[in-house]
């Protein structure tokens, strides 16, 4: 019997099917082994040795594939064919020679780009050995993301209370974002007009010419800048005449782009699909595992983890016979195309992502599919064939026209692009993120001096329009995957892990496709800048990474870079432990200052407390992270969010309280403030005895419609609805950090809108109350799940549910909620595992009064060190195995908010 390890449960069902009887496929279910959360796990004066564990559920399978290959002829080791496969059977391995289960048995490494019965027989009959540097270079990036995030999370709790983690990828990529949200906040917008004649030919042909030059100076496009000298121009040409000067048509060719690789599927997935990054490799993955097609499991595209842009000569042959049937043979290249990567650290070891059978059209799969996986299937499949058709061919023409009135002279020009033949553009163009796709723009026939007139009918004869020059725009995670592998950040495989982990940390938010930097993300990144800067910049992070690949190319040794980077780093955070925190928020004011203190534009300090003559506004930090303070608190008690909202600004209230009224019932004034929670309303004024009534704004009301009516509105909540009809008791509306709901003897229903808390009737209320408790709110049974996922190992059903905070993965008494933007449809039972297995993991076990009192300091000292324990640049692309869970807990406050901070650090890691 030869025993066959992979990750994926099932990988392994379909892959027994081709291999037969005498192969028994068993999963690891991703990562055996981790570094275990503490001090110690990785020892720098050791030659950086690594002490790993492995958790129960982990073990359990570990002994089921010992006890397998005790008595079977041959191992052989089949994971994923990258690094993080490679490492996974070097720990299954690991483990197995420590049990000595192996003996004599001779032991191979497969790898297959492709879950296709011909792939795996190839692979099976071409084995190999295991790739020792690949280990070595997932050694020194597991080292180094524990280091960094074991090492520099600390710092960041200590001097900014509230921050979450740091990592040594994650972090970089969030400095991209915050760099470019500075840029968009300094960005001073300058006026330009641009002039456009209409003009007509003899033949009354119209097109378009735009100026280029007036009295024999050179016009750029925003060379214009003020109304009088555009009006000028277009009086000029309202009386000149109009002669063609020259005419020139050139032809061009365009060409199809590369297959995918995992950033630009990602990317274009991002751009025409509207997909995730996260949401893009999670359906990658489904069809590369394989889809039931005519009762068996077929894998439908490659594997979807790769740099390379070039894919097998037999998908070549295919791609080019498909062409002909489909499109003809004026479609086929003369030659088949070859592509090489121009992306920095590319290792292109594998196949581009490609359909393993060229020939399975989309429309022909689409039936098998659901709606995302038919998408991208379709995505893979045009790109790939376009890889390989006819270039576009295009004509650009120019046409440079000359103008003259009296002894004024102008110059304008007209230029368009027109398909002569479609090529690769029949089937496939890429997108853009600006949606700027090249249109045709036919130009009339037209000849040297010809005579021209201005046209008589439809648009302005000349037409000048002001115009302001814009901002550059954020990143969204289709442009922001791009310039990292442009400057060679991180690897195009995590980049959806980095994406989700800065979400996961609210360090950005995703708004209208954009990435928008929250608060606490800028504060990290100016307190990384201020301190640690050489580990956020650019060039230091690909410098490491091409040693990263030089390792795994055998060039170098994995210690000795480890040894180079620790030295440097560990000096560094030694100087930082030293700092005080008011040093530290010195720092960040002046760094911050165009973002919390942005200049009021009438010459005064914008510092100046609005509240008090004398104080001076600084950054502050509590347990609940940064907001802005005064500097003569306790006396004066200003304080507010770190950047002043549009509509706060406009209200007065980010300078100040604004008075909307008086409460008719007090007398009290009611007025509009801005706080480090947020825009709220309060009803008196601040006092030793009492303190007064606030109510925040809810998020979808404009400060800038907020008169004294709904502010009363807001200062009476909660609102009685009335009586239950069935046990009399109260039903209350309210706002609460969720949103607006009704709540009546423990459950609670979420309303559609704010105002509707102000104007729900009972029966409306009890109808909402009914229905959430039918859906498993209290008082009635659990509702039914959304979907049925199949049987835990350990036995048990595994179910999805809709729950008050979002869809969640159910078993036994495990729930484990799904990521954001996952859809609860799409869940396969390896996904649910995968997050009930880690949501276990984490659940401390009980233990007894005494025990927890006697362990309390070990304890706190365990949570307070999670930091950056577990890789994230990698390990969270793939199907990692639940951690350990903790053996002890305290209770204390203290170490359960550093046990969270520590998660989070563990978490980041890239």
């Amino acid at each position: 019997m030869n025993i066959v390890i992979v990750e994926s449960p099932a990988k392994a069902k379909t892959i027994n099917k081709y291999l037969g009887s005498n192969y028994q496929v068993l999963a690891s279910y991703g990562h055996v082994r981790d570094l275990p959360p503490k001090d110690g796990s990785v020892q720098p004066d050791d030659n950086f040795a690594m002490s790993w564990q492995v958790d129960a559920k982990s073990q359990k399978r570990l002994n089921e594939i010992a006890a397998a290959v005790k008595d079977a002829d041959r191992l052989i080791l089949a994971t994923d064919p990258d690094r993080e496969g490679e490492a996974i059977s070097w720990h299954v391995l690991e483990v197995l020679q420590k049990k000595k289960v192996l003996k004599d048995k001779p032991v191979e490494r497969v790898v297959f780009n492709a879950i296709t019965k011909q792939a795996i027989l190839d692979a099976m009959a071409n084995p190999r050995q295991l790739d020792t540097p690949l280990v070595d270079a997932y050694l020194a990036r597991r080292a180094l993301d524990y280091l960094v995030g074991f090492t520099l999370s600390p710092v960041l709790w200590r001097k900014l209370p509230g921050a979450r983690s740091a990592g040594r990828v994650q972090s970089v990529a969030l400095r991209l974002i915050c760099d470019r949200e500075m840029e968009i906040e300094v960005f001073k917008a300058q006026e330009y007009w641009s002039i456009v004649a209409n003009l007509q030919t003899p033949g009354m042909a119209t097109f378009q010419a735009g100026i280029t030059g007036f009295d024999g100076k050179k016009i750029g496009r925003h060379d214009i800048t003020n109304e009088q000298d555009a009006t000028t121009i277009r009086t000029m040409l309202e009386s000149a005449s109009f002669q063609v000067g020259s005419v020139v048509s050139k032809p061009a060719k365009r060409n199809p782009s590369p297959p995918f690789t995992t950033s630009t599927l990602q990317q274009e997935a991002s751009r025409k699909l509207g997909f995730s990054a996260s949401r893009t490799m999670q359906v990658a993955q489904k069809l590369y595992e394989g889809i039931t097609i005519g009762g068996e499991t077929t894998g439908l595209i490659t594997y979807m983890r790769t740099d390379g842009v070039q894919i097998a000569g037999e998908a070549i042959s295919a791609a080019r016979k498909v062409i002909g049937q489909d499109y003809g043979d004026n479609y086929v290249p003369e030659k088949p195309r070859f592509y090489s990567s121009k992306a920095k650290n590319a290792q292109e070891a594998h196949e581009a992502i490609r359909p393993t059978d060229l020939f399975r059209r989309p429309k022909d799969v689409a039936r098998f599919l659901d709606q995302d996986q038919a998408r991208l299937y379709e995505l893979v499949w045009k790109r790939t064939m376009a890889s390989q058709m006819e270039s576009a061919v295009l004509e650009r023409t120019t046409i440079d026209i000359d103008a003259k009135n009296g002894a004024k002279t102008a110059t304008l020009r007209a230029t368009g692009s027109v398909v002569r033949f479609d090529g690769f553009l029949a089937l496939y163009q890429e997108g853009r993120d600006d949606d700027d796709e090249e249109a045709a723009n036919r130009l009339p026939a037209v000849n040297d001096n010809d005579a021209l007139t201005l046209a008589a009918t439809g648009a302005k004869p000349v037409e000048a329009n002001q115009h302001f020059t814009q901002p550059p725009p954020r990143y969204t995670e289709a442009s922001l995957v791009k310039k990292m592998e442009e400057l060679g950040i991180g690897r195009p495989s995590t980049y959806a892990s980095t994406l989700q982990t800065l979400r996961d940390r609210e360090y950005v938010e995703l708004e209208k496709k954009q990435l928008v930097p929250q608060d606490k993300g800028r504060i990290v990144t100016a307190f990384l800048q201020s301190f640690f800067n050489r580990y956020v910049e650019f060039d230091f992070t690909a410098s490491l990474e091409e040693q990263l690949d030089r390792i795994s190319a055998g060039e170098l040794s994995w210690q000795e870079v480890l040894r180079d980077f620790w030295r440097d780093f560990s000096g560094a955070v030694t100087e930082i432990k030293d700092l005080r925190v008011s040093e530290v928020l010195d720092a960040l004011n002046e760094l911050l200052a165009p973002h919390i203190f942005p200049d009021k534009g009438d010459g005064s300090n914008p510092r100046a407390c609005p509240v008090c003559d004398s104080g001076q506004l600084s950054l502050k930090v509590s347990k609940f992270g940064a907001f802005i303070g005064c500097s003569n608190y306790p006396e004066c008690s200003y304080t507010r969010q770190l950047a002043k909202s549009g509509e706060g600004e406009e209200d007065g209230a980010a300078d100040g309280p604004k008075v909307l009224g008086q409460d008719p019932e007090t007398g009290l004034d009611v007025s509009l403030r801005n706080g480090r929670f947020g825009l709220y309303v309060q009803l008196g004024e601040d006092s030793k005895e009492n303190k007064p009534k606030r109510s925040s704004l809810p998020k979808t009301w404009s400060a800038s419609d907020l008169d004294l009516e709904k502010a009363l509105q807001l200062l009476s909540l909660p609102r009685e609805v009335g009586l239950h009809p069935e046990d009399g008791k109260p039903i209350t509306a309210n706002l609460g950090r969720y949103g607006p709901y009704v709540h009546h003897e423990g459950t609670y229903a979420n309303l559609t809108s704010p105002d509707e808390v102000f104007s729900v009737g009972l029966n409306r209320a009890v109808d909402a109350l009914a229905e959430k408790r039918a859906k498993g709110g209290r008082g009635r049974a659990t509702a039914a799940p959304l979907k049925e996922l199949g049987e835990h190992p350990d036995g048990g059903p595994v179910n999805v549910y809709e729950g008050r905070y979002g869809p969640y993965v159910k078993w036994a008494k495990v729930n484990a909620t799904l990521p954001k933007d996952t859809d609860p449809q799409s869940v396969t039972l390896e996904q649910a595992l995968e997050l009930v297995n880690a949501k276990a993991a984490k659940a401390p076990k009980k233990a007894t009064a005494k025990k927890t009192t006697t362990k309390t300091a070990a304890a706190k000292k365990t949570t307070t060190k999670k930091a950056a324990a577990k890789d994230g640049d990698e390990a969270a692309e793939k199907k990692p195995a639940a951690k350990k869970a903790a053996t002890k807990k305290t209770p204390a406050k203290k170490a359960t908010t550093k046990k969270t901070a520590a998660k989070a650090a563990a978490d980041d890691a890239s």
